[in-house]
Order: C-alpha cells, then sequence, then structure tokens
C-alpha cells in the first residue's frame, strides 16, 4: 500500500511478519558463509563488515516490530477502529508540518563517524540538511530551511545519510512518529487519516505509542 495525500506521496509497504522472519535467516546464513569463507591473508574491509552488522541488527529490529503489530492486530481482528485514534503512528514516505515539530526515528549506520539529515519538500528538493549525532534514534525536526527560516506548510520527506572516514557507507529514509486523527475502513482495509490529508493503509505502520 502507499500512503496517499492531495501531494500524492508514496510511502513504502510493508511485508508479513513471515517475510521478515524469511529474510532475516537468510541473511542470518549469508553473513555467516560469507566470514567463514574470507580469505585469511585479505580479509574484509571493517567498514563494509560494520555495513553490513547494521544492516543484520536492522532486519533484526523489523522482524520483532512486524510480529509484534501483527499479534495486537489478530487480537483486536481491527474490530474496534477507535482504538487507532489519538495514537501516533510509525511510517515511512514523509509526514505534514504545519508549524509543529515532527518526531523523527533516525537510524544511523553502525560504524558512522558523520550523519547528516536530509529534508525533502512534496517536489523532492532537499530543503534542509543538518548533522545528527553518530548515535542518534530519535531527533525532533523544527520546521526550520537550511537559511534558519520557517519552511511553508506541507509535506516532507526525510533520510539520513551515513558516512564513516569521509566515504557514504549508507543512505536511508527516516520514519516520523505522527498523530492518527481517523481511522476508517476502505476496500475491505483499514485506512488511517493522518495530518495534511495522508492517508495509511494500517498494514505500513512499522510502530505504534501513545503521545509523549
Amino acid at each position: 500500500m502507499e500512503i496517499t495525500s492531495n501531494f500524492g506521496t508514496p510511502g513504502p509497504a510493508m511485508g508479513t511478519a513471515s517475510a521478515g522472519q524469511s529474510d532475516y535467516q537468510t541473511f542470518l546464513n549469508m553473513l555467516t558463509v560469507q566470514m567463514r569463507n574470507q580469505d585469511p591473508l585479505n580479509p574484509m574491509n571493517s567498514t563494509e563488515f560494520a555495513v553490513q552488522l547494521a544492516t543484520f541488527s536492522g532486519v533484526e529490529q523489523q522482524s520483532y516490530t512486524n510480529q509484534l503489530l501483527s499479534s495486537m492486530l489478530n487480537q483486536t481482528g481491527l474490530s474496534d477502529l477507535g482504538s487507532w485514534v489519538g495514537m501516533e503512528a510509525r511510517i515511512y514516505g514523509g509526514a505534514w508540518y504545519e508549524g509543529e515539530s515532527i518526531k523523527l526515528t533516525p537510524d544511523p549506520a553502525l560504524g558512522a563517524d558523520e550523519v547528516t539529515l536530509i529534508v525533502r519538500d512534496s517536489n523532492g528538493n532537499i530543503v534542509d540538511n543538518r548533522s545528527l549525532e553518530t548515535d542518534a534514534l530519535s531527533y525532533e525536526w523544527d520546521g526550520l530551511g537550511a537559511d534558519g527560516q520557517p519552511l511553508p506548510d506541507g509535506t516532507y520527506t526525510f533520510e539520513i545519510e551515513s558516512k564513516s572516514e569521509g566515504e557514504v557507507i549508507d543512505t536511508q529514509p527516516v520514519a516520523a512518529y505522527v498523530p492518527i486523527l481517523e481511522a476508517r475502513y476502505e476496500n475491505g482495509a483499514t485506512m488511517l487519516v493522518l495530518p495534511g490529508n495522508l492517508w495509511v493503509d494500517s498494514a505500513a505502520v512499522t510502530g505504534l505509542r501513545r503521545p509523549s
């Protein structure tokens, strides 16, 4: 499914828990074989190894998250749409900015010594970039552009670029926690309505929490 809005902003669909578990086991087997058969006189580059370890960690965490969400949805049967309203959903694909800061969940690559947050508007133009701590797992974007001035209301997407010794080792989208304003059934799916008239399939939610 995709996140949709008046701007047509897409968001990636999430796989099933079983698919996540399969990918996790396959990755583990491949990494084990690679380590076992590497040339002892020419071992794997440390930066490359750090990137693969970061990927391993991300796959493991996503598998756990998918299982948790699947269990929660099966227990409720999605019969109580009201339980979604007022919660904060963790989603990819962009968030609506209208003067309030947006809560992000960056995940810098393991081994990075430089991390940059990149912000794009609904047309894909870079409107802001700023340095983050290399271990930052949460960040509130204040809506200011590269010139320090407030950006106009609209949909913005986020990504982080991780570098090690000046080389880019990872670039990935950043998820945001967004308040759920409404939940409704559409064509057999539970669709969540977010600020800015953004719509997202509940299956694309990668985390759920009460507002802090």
